[in-house]
């Protein structure tokens, strides 16, 4: 390190005096201009005048009085519709009788199908899915019923081919199981 500094001296010597003139020109303008400020009075000031008024602002139509945008009618009152198609819903599922059982609900552990997992078995727990038997007897209207209302898992019913598995394992045929799709 002495050695590079005995080598560059010079050019050591020369950054610090450019340096030390680019500090001083920075404090030296800032010092100068702080006298050429004026001061302007401010409505906070002791002794100054009050403030304005914005009369634009006072005189202008409140928000409540205004008409609404023109656009505005296309999109009115959809909420209010999909609150109303949402109820009529409710009070015809209360109305009808439920349906009978398709097949006794033994509420069999559904994440022992291969591509099922826990969340997709909360999903199909909510549309009364809950047994073994209950898939097996699925048909192609069925499957794709169900699996439009998977939402991200859509495709799993068929790719791992849940109905083949379900069949198998309501049958209590490990054996066949494990053949087929591998250790349970």
């Amino acid at each position: 390190m002495l050695q590079m500094i005995e080598a560059n001296w010079i050019v050591f010597a020369l950054a610090l005096l450019i340096g030390l003139l680019v500090a001083w020109w920075i404090f030296a303008r800032g010092s100068s201009d702080a006298g050429k400020r004026e001061h302007r009075p401010d409505v906070l000031d002791e002794g100054a005048a009050p403030a304005q008024r914005n009369q634009a602002l006072i005189d202008a139509p409140s928000a409540a009085d205004l008409s609404p945008p023109a656009a505005a009618g296309t999109m009115a009152g959809v909420g209010e519709i999909v609150a109303v198609a949402a109820q009529d819903e409710v009070e015809l599922a209360a109305a009808e009788p439920p349906a009978p059982p398709s097949a006794p609900a033994s509420d069999d552990d559904l994440t022992r199908i291969k591509g099922l997992g826990p969340k997709i078995a909360a999903l199909l727990q909510g549309l009364g899915v809950s047994s073994f038997a209950q898939i097996a007897a699925w048909d192609d209207a069925e499957i794709d019923r169900v699996d439009a209302q998977l939402g991200a898992f859509a495709g799993r019913i068929r790719r791992d081919d849940w109905v083949e598995q379900a069949r198998l394992l309501s049958a209590g045929d490990s054996a066949g199981y494990e053949a087929k799709f591998g250790k349970l």
